[in-house]
């Protein structure tokens, strides 16, 4: 282990160090995706104004990216602001929502880049006021050279729009070769330009491009569902769900789900090492029923 990366270990606090010296450093997620549920929740159990919970979740946010930039974690996503939750949400909360998110920015641009952390965002951005869109910009430039974890933030993100925008993509990438060798889409297709369009392909054209799909995805709240939440790049992930409500949870809650990521088998539709199809038996046609 490098020593600055030892160095960075030992800034974790005793309880997240014990959980830590139980992992397989050689194992850890090169990528964690994680849905913040329960601001809402954990504010009306104590008679809270909603928005107090969204600022304790902000809180959380800190403690987490810390704790994944301390063990070296190559990407952390978050699902801090969905699609739905722009339409659907009360515009005042929509607003409070987007005053959080520039003062998180502003106010942890020079904590980024003490802990080494970048910063990038997927989603359809640009329909965000063009203030928050501005503020995002200046924090991604700012961090740009950091080459530590990189922290990407989901905002009026929803997967089944980014697949749609993917799809769209693939397109226009199609419609641009034809033009660029002088013919029709239709003769482009059919001399195999269709066969272009392939898994790869798709996932060029997410907003994910570039990045590993996660390994390993918690969801806070206890809520058993995806939440339309990077659906083309969790095929394969682990998914880990705990009760905690996200103002609640620390990086000693990210390592806990770290370590259960590593009591998994990991398979993607194959079998474990160990089996072999010399163990399997003769496959006996059954008799017909006569």
């Amino acid at each position: 282990m490098p020593l600055t990366q030892a160095l960075r270990i030992q800034e974790l606090s005793p309880e997240e160090l014990a959980v830590y010296r139980s992992l397989d450093p050689a194992r850890l997620p090169e990528h964690v995706a994680i849905i913040m549920d329960g601001n809402g929740r954990w504010a009306g159990k104590r008679a809270l104004k909603r928005f107090l919970g969204h600022q304790r979740g902000a809180d959380s946010v800190h403690f987490v990216v810390e704790t994944a930039s301390r063990i070296n974690l190559p990407y952390l996503t978050l699902y801090a602001f969905s699609l739905e939750n722009n339409l659907r949400r009360p515009r005042a909360e929509v607003s409070f929502l987007m005053k959080l998110l520039r003062n998180y920015l502003t106010g942890n641009v020079k904590r980024m880049n003490d802990n080494n952390v970048r910063m990038a965002y997927i989603g359809r951005t640009q329909d965000l006021p063009a203030e928050v869109q501005e503020t995002m910009q200046w924090a991604a430039e700012e961090t740009a050279r950091n080459t530590g974890t990189t922290l990407t933030l989901a905002l009026n993100y929803g997967s089944r729009a980014e697949i749609v925008d993917a799809a769209r993509g693939v397109i226009l990438h199609l419609l641009a070769e034809a033009q660029r060798r002088g013919c029709t889409i239709e003769d482009w297709i059919g001399v195999g330009g269709l066969d272009a369009v392939d898994e790869d392909a798709l996932s060029r054209h997410m907003y994910t491009a570039g990045m590993p799909d996660p390994d390993l995805l918690i969801r806070t709240s206890g809520e058993m569902r995806i939440s339309n939440y990077l659906l083309w790049q969790i095929a394969y992930a682990e998914l880990y769900v705990t009760d905690r409500l996200w103002p609640d949870f620390r990086g000693v809650h990210l390592l806990e789900g770290i370590a259960a990521f590593q009591g998994r088998s990991r398979r993607f539709g194959g079998l474990d090492t160990e089996f072999s199809d010399e163990s399997l038996p003769d496959p006996q046609m059954p008799e017909l029923v006569r």
